[in-house]
């Protein structure tokens, strides 16, 4: 015979929700600045850190391009990763993507700045650039890179009403270090790159990466960009999130012999320990948004486009009057 309570017992147990597994694997993204093959040499041993650390297995995803990052996030294939901060404000407007952290510079203040890069001993100034007479054949990057792409339109070009498809005899869009490679090789008489892009180069210290620095030169640099963001779901378990967390923030803290290896594989990435961030990390690349469109709006004299820059603007000086 089953007890009453027995039997209510059984119905709820029943009718509860089953608990979701919680995964077994982290899928990682790296955001795609430079070869697949040398993003994996600097993150592995972070990445196995992690794994040892969190139980996990964690495997690396790389993107062809700054766009299949934002979608594997938006489709659950990634769980978490880092972003540039103009892709990261994608992820976090379309995939359900926060920012928990973000990245620092081993030495010296934080942040790097976009760079248009030439070959050395061309005669190629920036005043050649700015001429804008579609001779020449330039290197942009990723559509949503920050340093490639978003920083020398607001810095460079908008302010001055010039558009780089009109302006060049050929325009290719290329992550950094196919860019460099193609200006060193004169395929591309002058490219976008950024400073961590080449510090990176420099620091995996390959014959080729060697011989291509020595014949670049840099003719132009941006405002000092923030630092990048290490994005999550936000729909992760609070209790994965708050492992996730514990490793990131414990990363290369401290003066122990342990420590000191952690902070040499960050190294490798171009990194320092980690910080504690959120989206209002966001904002200064926000406002370099809302300033390429006030500037291309007021050039082409579009009402509509101009009073939508506006009411963009508007909104990231309200968000950071709040974020003071």
């Amino acid at each position: 015979m089953i007890r009453p309570l027995m039997l209510v017992a059984a119905l709820l147990a029943l009718a509860a929700p089953a608990r979701a597994a919680e995964p077994q694997t982290l899928t990682f993204s790296i955001v795609s600045t430079e070869r697949a093959e040398t993003l994996a040499q600097a993150w592995q041993p972070f990445l196995d850190d992690m794994a040892r650390a969190t139980g996990l297995k964690v495997k690396p995803f790389f993107g062809t391009n700054y766009s299949a990052m934002v979608e594997a996030m938006r489709f659950k294939q990634t769980d978490l990763g880092w972003f540039t901060n103009l892709s990261g404000l994608e992820a976090v407007r379309r995939s359900g993507g926060e920012v928990f952290a973000r990245t620092t510079k081993p030495d010296g203040p934080d942040g790097y700045q976009s760079v248009i890069i030439v070959r050395k001993g061309s005669g190629i100034t920036l005043a050649r650039i700015l001429k804008c007479d579609r001779t020449l054949d330039f290197g942009i990057g990723d559509p949503k890179s920050t340093s490639g792409t978003l920083a020398p339109m607001t810095y460079l070009f908008a302010p001055r009403g010039l558009d780089p498809a009109k302006c060049f005899k050929t325009v290719r869009s290329a992550n950094h270090e196919t860019n460099l490679f193609a200006v060193g090789n004169g395929v591309l008489a002058a490219s976008t790159n950024n400073t961590a892009s080449m510090e990176r180069l420099a620091m995996a210290n390959t014959p080729l990466g060697r011989r291509t620095l020595a014949t670049v030169e840099v003719i132009w640099k941006s405002p000092t960009i923030p630092e990048d963001p290490i994005i999550w779901r936000k729909d992760l378990d609070p209790a994965l999130k708050a492992r996730i967390a514990k490793f990131i923030f414990s990363y290369g803290v401290g003066n122990s012999p342990e420590a000191a290896r952690q902070r040499a594989n960050l190294a490798k990435t171009q990194s320092g320990p980690f910080k504690h961030a959120d989206n209002s990390h966001l904002l200064p690349v926000r406002e370099m948004e809302a300033t390429e469109l006030l500037i291309e709006a007021k050039n082409k004299g579009d009402a509509g486009d101009l009073a939508k820059a506006q009411a963009m603007m508007a909104q990231v000086r309200k968000d950071q009057a709040a974020r003071r």
